[in-house]
């Protein structure tokens, strides 16, 4: 279907003829420039899917602390949890940490913890973002 060629100093094209050489019906509700947004149903189950997705990230992240000072540290697993989620959120140490291995474990853990908190963060605020972009109808320069 094409459309018919614009009318000087309007804004919006004209609408395109049918096959009867009627003009196809313009619905006056949605402007030419932003096409509607997909249903709220849908943007809740992206906001859900991509929230399973940074949870899943965290929980693996925390069991990876656990056993890591759990073999390294010698930690019960209750003290391992404590450590691992405190430098997981972005407190920091509890504990402190005696052996060169438990050290070196420390350090390489706080500087992933940083990264995927940001990355759950990211994600969480993906579907989000996608929304409000798609709402204000910002294209990226190279798609048109």
């Amino acid at each position: 279907m094409t459309t018919a060629p614009r009318k000087p100093g309007m804004g919006k094209p004209a609408p395109a003829a049918t096959a009867s050489g009627a003009a196809a019906p313009v619905n006056p509700a949605v402007p030419w420039f932003a096409p509607s947004l997909p249903p709220r149903k849908e943007f809740i189950s992206r906001v859900r899917r991509t929230a399973k997705y940074a949870l899943s990230l965290i929980v693996v992240t925390l069991a990876i602390g656990m056993v890591g000072y759990h073999v390294l540290e010698g930690l019960s697993w209750l003290d391992a949890f404590h450590q691992a989620a405190m430098l997981l959120s972005g407190m920091g140490p509890v504990v402190d940490v005696k052996t060169t291995a438990g050290k070196v474990f420390d350090g390489v853990y706080a500087l992933f913890c940083g990264v995927v908190l940001l990355a759950a963060t990211g994600l969480m605020f993906a579907p989000v973002l996608h929304r409000l972009l798609h709402r204000f109808h910002i294209e990226d320069a190279s798609g048109r």
